[in-house]
C-alpha cells in the first residue's frame, strides 16, 4: 500500500502497511487460504490439529482482508489471558498491531492498534461493547478454540450477541468438540443419517495428515501400571492393579493413588521421564519437559521430586499467579529441563521445545487430553519425536490410540453421567475448578501406597512392549529411543526392539523349561507370573477389539464372562482367562 493510500484510511485505522505474510505458508495453510479467499464467506470454521499453525493461517486471512479493505479492524477472542498476548505477539510479527490489554472498563484503545484481543469471559462480561465495535466498523472476528463459546449457555449467547453484526467471523479449533448439546455460535450444523445436527467444518487438517507432512511430531505414549493400595471412607483397605478391569469408581481411586506424591508410582514415572528427556536432549539440546498436574498442591510436590531427581529446580506455573504468562514465556525461551503446571498450559500455549510430558492429572475428557497432547506435537524440524508418560487407564489408552480420529459436535444427543464417564468427569472437574478444591473432596479416600511398572508403548495405533518393573532393561530399551527419528523409523525401531525382547524371553523360557525338566517339574514359570501374563494378553486383545468395534472395555469383558463363565478377570484362574483369550480370538477370526 502506498503512502497516499494510507492517508485515506478511516480515522482510527493505523497507517501501517503493507502487512506482512509470515513467510511461506505450509501446504494446508495455502489450500485453506485459497479456499477462503475464493469463497469469502461470512462464517468459516477451520479445524486443524494442534501445532499445525492455525494462528499463522488466521493472521494471513486477516492480512488479506485488511489489504483489500474488506474489513477495517480485528477482534481476536481467545480462551486465556496468556493466549491474548501470544496472539498479539504473533500478529505484530506480520505487521498487525493488536491490543491485548483491551477491557470493558476502558472500552477504547490507541489509534496505533488494528484490533484487540479479548477472552471469552471478557466478551460475556461486556457483549454490547463488542457489538458496538462491530456495528461502527467492518470487523473480522477470530474465534480461537471456538468450542469455548459453548462452555456455558450464557457465554454462547454473549458471543452471538456481541459478534452478530461482524462483517466476517473466522472460527478455529484444534481439538474434539464438546460432548454436551450447547450449540456453538456461528458454527454450521447439518443433519446426519440419524437426524441429529452435526457440526460441519469448512476445512479440516488432522493429525494423521500433519504427521505425514512433517508438520507435527510423532508421539510415543509410555504407559505405566502398578499395584495401588488405598483406604476408603468406610475404612476398608483396597488393593488393585492399575490398568486391570475395574469399576469406574475403583479405576478413579487407583488412578488418584498413582498420582499421590507420597507413593512410589509418580516418583518412578518422573525418573523415567527425566531419563527419556536426557536421551532426547542428546539430539535436541534445548528440549524441555512438562508435567501437567491436577492441582496446585500436587504441582508443588511434583516440582520438589523433579528437583531432587535432575538437580535443577523446575519452573512451576499455577493458574492463579499474576506472573504465570511471564514464567511460560521465559521457559519457552530458555533451555531449562522441566516445567510443572496446573491446567493452564493444556491448551493453546506455544512452547515448541516441549518434547517430553507427564500426564499427572485425573482429568479424563477427550477434549482435555487432546489439548494436553497438543502442547508436545509442534515440529520445529523433521525427525523430532515427542514422548508422553501416562497411567494405564482405559480411557487414556483409548484416546492415545485414536489420535487421528476427528470428532464433530453433535446436537440433540446427550448421555446420562452413568452412561458417559467422560461427561461425568468433565462435570466434576469443572465443579472442582470453580470451587478451587482438591480432588480428594470428589471421592473421599486415603492413598496408602503404590509402585510403578512399565506397561507398554503406544504408537500409531499399535502397542509395543510388555509389563516390566520400573528400572528394568526392557523399560530402558524404550526410554533410550533416539530423539530424532522419522515416523517410519520410529515404527521400525519399536518393532525391532519388541522382536528382540520376545526372542530373549523365548530363549530364557527354553532354558528355564530345560532346567525344570531336569528337576522333574512340568511348570516353566511361576503360576503368578503365568496368570499376570495371561491377564495382560487378555487386556491387549480387549483393547484391540474395542478399537475394532467401538464397544467399551467393560462391555467386552462382560460378554466374555457370559460366553465363558467365571468371575471377573481379577479373580479368574489361568484356565478361565485362557478360555476368554481363545474366545475373543475366535470372534476376530469370524469377523475377519
Amino acid at each position: 500500500m502506498s503512502t497516499s493510500a494510507a492517508e485515506h484510511l478511516p480515522p482510527a485505522y493505523p497507517a501501517r502497511a503493507p502487512w506482512g505474510t509470515a513467510g511461506r505458508l505450509r501446504a494446508w495453510q495455502q489450500a485453506a487460504l485459497s479456499d477462503y479467499m475464493q469463497r469469502e464467506p461470512r462464517d468459516y470454521l477451520a479445524v486443524a490439529t494442534p501445532g499445525a499453525g492455525k494462528t499463522t493461517f488466521a493472521l494471513r486471512v486477516a492480512a488479506e482482508l485488511l489489504a483489500k479493505r474488506a474489513v477495517h479492524q480485528l477482534t481476536i477472542v481467545a480462551p486465556t489471558e496468556h493466549l491474548k498476548r501470544q496472539w498479539a505477539d504473533a500478529a505484530d510479527k506480520v505487521g498487525i498491531t493488536i491490543d491485548p490489554a483491551f477491557s470493558g472498563r476502558k472500552g477504547r484503545t490507541s489509534r496505533d492498534y488494528t484490533g484487540v484481543a479479548v477472552t471469552y469471559a471478557g466478551v460475556a462480561a461486556h457483549p454490547m461493547l463488542h457489538r458496538a465495535r462491530c456495528e461502527n466498523r467492518r470487523t473480522l472476528v477470530i474465534l480461537d478454540e471456538v468450542h469455548h463459546a459453548g462452555d456455558s449457555l450464557s457465554w454462547g449467547e454473549a458471543v452471538r450477541e456481541a459478534f452478530d453484526p461482524a462483517a466476517r467471523r473466522l472460527a478455529l479449533t484444534g481439538t474434539p468438540f464438546r460432548s454436551d448439546i450447547n450449540p456453538i455460535p456461528f458454527v454450521t450444523y447439518v443433519p446426519d443419517a440419524d437426524g441429529l445436527q452435526r457440526s460441519a467444518a469448512d476445512y479440516t487438517y488432522g493429525y494423521a495428515n500433519a504427521l505425514q507432512d512433517g508438520v507435527v511430531r510423532p508421539v510415543l505414549f509410555m504407559a505405566y501400571s502398578g499395584e495401588m493400595r488405598w483406604r476408603t471412607r468406610a475404612g476398608d483397605e483396597v488393593a488393585a492393579r492399575l490398568g486391570e478391569p475395574l469399576t469406574k469408581d475403583l479405576t478413579a481411586q487407583a488412578w488418584r493413588t498413582a498420582l499421590d506424591p507420597e507413593g512410589e508410582w509418580i516418583p518412578s514415572v518422573l525418573r523415567a521421564a527425566d531419563t527419556r528427556l536426557t536421551e532426547v536432549r542428546r539430539h535436541v539440546p534445548d528440549a524441555g519437559g512438562l508435567v501437567i498436574a491436577t492441582d496446585q498442591e500436587n504441582a508443588r510436590a511434583y516440582a520438589a521430586l523433579l528437583g531432587r531427581i535432575c538437580g535443577e529446580r523446575p519452573t512451576v506455573v499455577l493458574s492463579d499467579e499474576p506472573k504465570a504468562s511471564k514464567k511460560i514465556a521465559q521457559f519457552s525461551d530458555n533451555d531449562h529441563r522441566w516445567m510443572v503446571a496446573v491446567r493452564m498450559v493444556s491448551e493453546g500455549v506455544d512452547i515448541p521445545r516441549l518434547a517430553v510430558g507427564v500426564y499427572a492429572t485425573a482429568t479424563q475428557t477427550p477434549l482435555f487430553f487432546a489439548q494436553a497432547v497438543g502442547r508436545f506435537v509442534r515440529a520445529r524440524k523433521r525427525g523430532e519425536t515427542a514422548s508422553i508418560f501416562l497411567p494405564t487407564v482405559p480411557s487414556l489408552l483409548s484416546y492415545a490410540g485414536e489420535m487421528e480420529a476427528s470428532r464433530e459436535h453433535v446436537l440433540g444427543k446427550t448421555s446420562a453421567p452413568d452412561d458417559d464417564p467422560a461427561a461425568a468427569e468433565e462435570a466434576l472437574m469443572k465443579a472442582a475448578q470453580r470451587q478451587e478444591t482438591g480432588a480428594d473432596e470428589l471421592v473421599p479416600f486415603e492413598a496408602l501406597g503404590s509402585d510403578a511398572a512399565f506397561d507398554r508403548v503406544l504408537y500409531d495405533g499399535g502397542e509395543f512392549g510388555t509389563q516390566a518393573q520400573s528400572g528394568s532393561a526392557e523399560e530402558a530399551d524404550y526410554l533410550g529411543i533416539p530423539g530424532l527419528l522419522e515416523p517410519d523409523q520410529v515404527t521400525a525401531l519399536l518393532r525391532r526392539r519388541q522382536a528382540e525382547q520376545q526372542s530373549g524371553r523365548q530363549q530364557s523360557g527354553g532354558q528355564s523349561e530345560a532346567a525344570t525338566a531336569d528337576s522333574g517339574s512340568a511348570r516353566t514359570v511361576p503360576e503368578h507370573e503365568r496368570i499376570s501374563m495371561l491377564r495382560r494378553e487378555l487386556n491387549g486383545l480387549v483393547g484391540a477389539w474395542h478399537h475394532r468395534t467401538g464397544k467399551p472395555h467393560g462391555a467386552i469383558h462382560t460378554e466374555l464372562r457370559k460366553a465363558c463363565g467365571g468371575p471377573p478377570a481379577a479373580l479368574a484362574t489361568a484356565e478361565e482367562i485362557q478360555a476368554r483369550i481363545d474366545t475373543i480370538r475366535e470372534w476376530a477370526i469370524a469377523r475377519h
